[in-house]
């Protein structure tokens, strides 16, 4: 069956890319010599930022998981394990996260320590499910939030807004991506859960794709190529069986979702950060139940520009789009 492919045509779709976008590296790897990290998202500018710790002697990796105060990294060596006791801030949002850059201890040190990451271009937050009033960095120097909804479920588009609004605000650009969609083979139903879809994510590429049959995976991972990809979706959406179709090979371990609910299990645990044979990498991220927005409000502005545009036009100022006369807003919906 031809995959399907929907493009929302409404104000944000020309967004510029950001700082760090694939496009940006892939143009610095013709102009120097390719670096081991190349594969890994390093460019010239993350040269120029690590140029003077590299003069001190330290190495530099990207973290590639996370561990109970010690982190995996990709470097010119390998993997290795380092400890990051001297980066643990006090402040949640800037602790060590897959997908940031470090200064290590070179070989021979013992134990190994990350001495200092390097700042975030990009940095993809959550409010925490705790009373308090905190963030939870998920994924660091990210050029694509990739979120996933699965078919199998009802379509939620009050859920898809609030990860795309959590995607625009990590400065990444957001895209949709529904999964399971072997599950659902009727054509015109599924134009049309496509296309509602859309109307909830202006300016955001729409795509349907099965991890278990392939079909939409080529044209996602043409899409990431080149870039840092984070995957995102509630547990039980296809994110591990989607990584493992994107990656042509069983990183993640999968599971089955309950029959009596339709719920998933967590089957990623950690955060890894997977290097993709089309290039780019992809960080896999536990599923999320509660999508807890943290100083989203250029990102909910994006996914809400029609509505904000129409706002301008109201009588009064202070408008709540309810009740009163001369509403734009109102008028328009």
């Amino acid at each position: 069956m031809t995959s399907l492919h929907f493009r929302a045509c409404a104000r944000g779709a020309g967004a510029t890319p950001v700082k760090g976008h694939p496009l940006s590296f892939s143009a610095s790897q013709n102009s120097m010599p390719a670096h081991p990290l190349a594969p890994y998202g390093w460019d010239e500018e993350w040269a120029e930022v690590f140029a003077p710790y590299g003069a001190e002697g330290l190495v530099l990796g990207r973290v590639v998981r996370v561990d109970r105060g010690q982190c995996d990294l990709a470097t010119a060596e390998g993997t290795v394990r380092a400890d990051t006791a001297f980066v643990v801030p006090r402040d949640p949002m800037k602790v060590v996260c897959t997908g940031d850059w470090a200064a290590v201890d070179p070989a021979g040190a013992d134990p190994r320590y990350v001495r200092t990451l390097l700042p975030r271009r990009t940095a993809f937050l959550r409010s925490t499910s705790s009373k308090r009033s905190e963030a939870q960095v998920l994924a660091a120097n990210v050029d694509f939030a990739v979120v996933a909804i699965s078919l199998a479920d009802e379509l939620e588009l009050s859920r898809v807004e609030r990860f795309l609004a959590l995607g625009w605000e990590s400065g990444a650009t957001p895209v949709l991506v529904l999964t399971k969609a072997d599950l659902v083979p009727d054509p015109e139903t599924r134009a049309h859960l496509l296309a509602d879809a859309a109307s909830a994510a202006p300016g955001v590429e729409v795509l349907a794709v099965s991890g278990d049959t392939g079909e939409g995976v080529p044209e996602l991972r043409q899409v990431l190529a080149g870039g840092t990809s984070v995957l995102l979706g509630r547990s039980g959406a296809g994110k591990s069986t989607l990584a493992n179709a994107l990656a042509e090979a069983p990183h993640m371990r999968v599971q089955a979702v309950r029959d009596q609910d339709g719920k998933g299990r967590h089957t990623t645990t950690t955060r890894n950060l997977i290097p993709l044979p089309a290039g780019g990498v992809l960080i896999d991220t536990p599923g999320l139940r509660g999508v807890g927005l943290w100083g989203a409000g250029h990102g909910v502005g994006q996914v809400f520009a029609e509505i904000e545009e129409y706002a301008t036009g109201c009588r009064f100022l202070d408008c709540a789009h309810e009740s009163e006369p001369g509403c734009a807003v109102r008028e328009a919906v």
